[in-house]
């Protein structure tokens, strides 16, 4: 296994990926404790699918991905929270309304232009060569600065994600908490978009924080916990793609969900043997 690794990191563009993903996994799966939790596991697949619209739109019109991508996801993920909150429209009612609509865009721009190419194509399911070095920076900077933030508010995050109308009650301004957690979402699904693809990015924010709760029961040791399997999740299922020549998001997929397997019979155990 080390010589696998060692003869993956010998390729440029194996490193960027591997850096990006690494940093995309561990922020999804910080993020995604408070997602699941809320019951707002789905947001990561409407948010992917707003990216979809906005990547096939940019790349159609011939302009950057990722600087048009970031703001009109941010701007979809505040959107869906305004409208959670303040109309008759909820949970994934509002999801489904957001992320249908951009979808219908991206592709409706797609066809008027260049077609279903092979960038849109990447978009969808994901490829480890579409991400250039200049992507990678960018990536690096952005998934920083997203574990930066979540690190400096996780006291309110922690609040707002267990007991949002404590939180208001005490003077805490859970709105633009629940904002924060919705801009640090948004920017991680379309970074990690590129590898992943939108079909599959929500898996990166669902799978691990669901595989930590089977075997975890305080907050704290369901994020660490979460933490651990994504960022292991992740280089199994690349190692795997690249041994056996597979498609990296769908291997990073399958190895969450053997993992999230194992985990629930493992707690299962623990259950029964607790009982008795």
């Amino acid at each position: 296994m080390l010589n696998l690794l060692l003869e993956m990191l010998s390729y440029p563009f194996l490193v960027r990926a591997m850096a990006v993903g690494l940093l995309v996994s561990l922020c999804a799966s910080l993020l995604g404790v408070s997602m699941v939790l809320k019951r707002y596991s789905m947001i990561g697949d409407g948010l992917s699918h707003v990216g979809f619209g906005a990547l096939a739109t940019a790349s159609a019109l011939g302009l950057a991905p990722l600087s048009v991508s970031i703001p009109v996801v941010v701007v979809a993920a505040f959107l869906l929270l305004r409208i959670s909150e303040n109309s008759g429209i909820k949970g994934d009612a509002a999801i489904a309304v957001i992320s249908t609509g951009a979808l219908a865009v991206g592709v409706i721009t797609v066809s008027l232009t260049t077609g279903l190419n092979a960038d849109v194509h990447n978009y969808l399911f994901g490829s480890i060569l579409a991400m250039s070095g200049a992507d990678a920076v960018l990536s690096l900077a952005l998934s920083g600065a997203v574990l930066a933030l979540y690190l400096l508010f996780y006291n309110s995050i922690f609040a707002v994600t267990f007991d949002e109308g404590f939180a208001r009650a005490t003077g805490a301004p859970a709105g633009l908490y629940n904002m924060v957690i919705a801009l640090l979402t948004a920017i991680t699904i379309v970074l990690g978009m590129r590898m992943m693809g939108a079909l599959l990015i929500s898996s990166l924010i669902i799978f691990p924080a669901l595989s930590a709760m089977r075997l975890c029961r305080t907050f704290r040791s369901v994020v660490w916990c979460s933490a651990g399997v994504s960022v292991a999740c992740f280089l199994a299922g690349i190692m795997l793609s690249y041994r056996f020549s597979l498609p990296t998001g769908a291997s990073i997929v399958a190895v969450n969900i053997a993992v999230l397997l194992m985990f629930s019979f493992i707690g299962r155990l623990r259950g029964r043997t607790a009982k008795a």
